[in-house]
């Protein structure tokens, strides 16, 4: 399907090998319009072909129906793929509300059956807290999950989200694999505490929206141009006086792909890409797609290499964006700096 074979790097020490590029599988199941099941389903293939190998999920997406969805594609290749889901965020099964965070060991317990449930497998390969309750002690979350490892559910733990102090934390209870939260060229405040920490502990960090959920791959310039259903035209910096002036920011980026022959996301992917050698960790990024086209494009980005003077270029980017990155930043791990 593509000709780009990735690399591949240890997640995180002692943690599994995978290609340096993952899968975020999400949006095959919502948030993003309508989904065409059958090409969602090749692309897993596809990926699977160009050297993907950690294919992520969580048990909240489609409320459950995201893990169905990857489970038959998981079990068939089960040697091969490294598997990654997540707890935390509840939701209401009927209508997919939101009902809240819960960290609570007896609730940890009680979710990972039901992803192993969903997924039909026995165990899970890596094991994400998705988001942080702070009324819960890190220490009595992280120790349930070290249960589930014992227990043999689950091999790696990983958290999202959090701070530089709460993964010192969590990994002086359990060693922590993997370390998830956005970071791109649109979002970088990770590199406060969170990202120093990893390199300090020996983490490795997978980087969400890597792409700032499609806008950097400049295939819209406002929300409002997405489907009515699409959970974009909720975000601050898609919409508004913040797209438009955030559109003006990727001109460093188009400059640079006509200068390459090469597309906005795979500058923007090659810049996630080389904070490996800038911190010095594994960094495995996720960029979501549904399309077959689209993973080629995103896989091929793994391999180039930006210039000191085209990453100077990209540089100020970040600091001038408009907006949050939610319009709920409660949440993450930006709120708890």
């Amino acid at each position: 399907m593509t000709q780009t074979v990735l690399p591949t790097v240890e997640l995180g020490t002692g943690g599994p090998l995978v290609g340096v590029q993952g899968l975020g599988c999400m949006g095959m199941s919502e948030f993003y319009g309508p989904t065409d099941t059958g090409e969602a389903l090749a692309t897993l293939d596809a990926a699977l072909e160009a050297g993907v190998t950690l294919f992520d999920t969580a048990d909240m997406y489609g409320s459950g129906r995201n893990e169905e969805l990857i489970g038959p594609f998981v079990r068939a290749n089960r040697d091969k793929v490294v598997l990654a889901t997540k707890f935390s965020i509840m939701r209401d099964a009927e209508n997919g509300a939101l009902r809240g965070i819960s960290n609570d060991p007896a609730y940890i317990r009680t979710a990972v059956d039901a992803s192993l449930r969903r997924l039909g497998v026995d165990v899970i390969d890596l094991y994400y807290m998705h988001r942080r309750d702070p009324a819960v002690p890190l220490a009595d979350s992280v120790g349930a999950m070290a249960e589930l490892v014992r227990a043999g559910k689950v091999r790696h733990l990983g958290l999202s989200e959090v701070t530089g102090a709460e993964l010192r934390e969590a990994h002086a209870v359990h060693p922590i694999t993997a370390l998830q939260s956005e970071w791109s060229v649109f979002a970088r405040d990770v590199e406060r505490s969170a990202v120093p920490a990893a390199v300090e502990l020996g983490v490795a960090f997978v980087p969400y929206s890597p792409l700032g959920r499609g806008f950097l791959t400049g295939a819209f310039q406002d929300a409002n141009e997405l489907s009515a259903e699409d959970y974009r035209r909720t975000h601050p910096r898609f919409t508004g006086d913040n797209a438009t002036a955030n559109g003006e920011l990727l001109d460093p980026l188009r400059k640079i792909a006509a200068a390459r022959g090469v597309t906005l996301a795979q500058v923007a992917l090659a810049w996630v890409h080389q904070r490996a050698e800038v911190h010095g960790l594994a960094v495995v990024p996720i960029p979501g797609t549904r399309k077959r086209s689209r993973l080629a494009e995103n896989a091929a980005a793994a391999t180039l290499r930006l210039t000191a003077e085209e990453l100077a270029l990209m540089e100020p980017v970040a600091g001038r964006v408009a907006g949050n990155r939610y319009p709920d930043m409660s949440a993450t791990s930006e709120a708890r700096e």
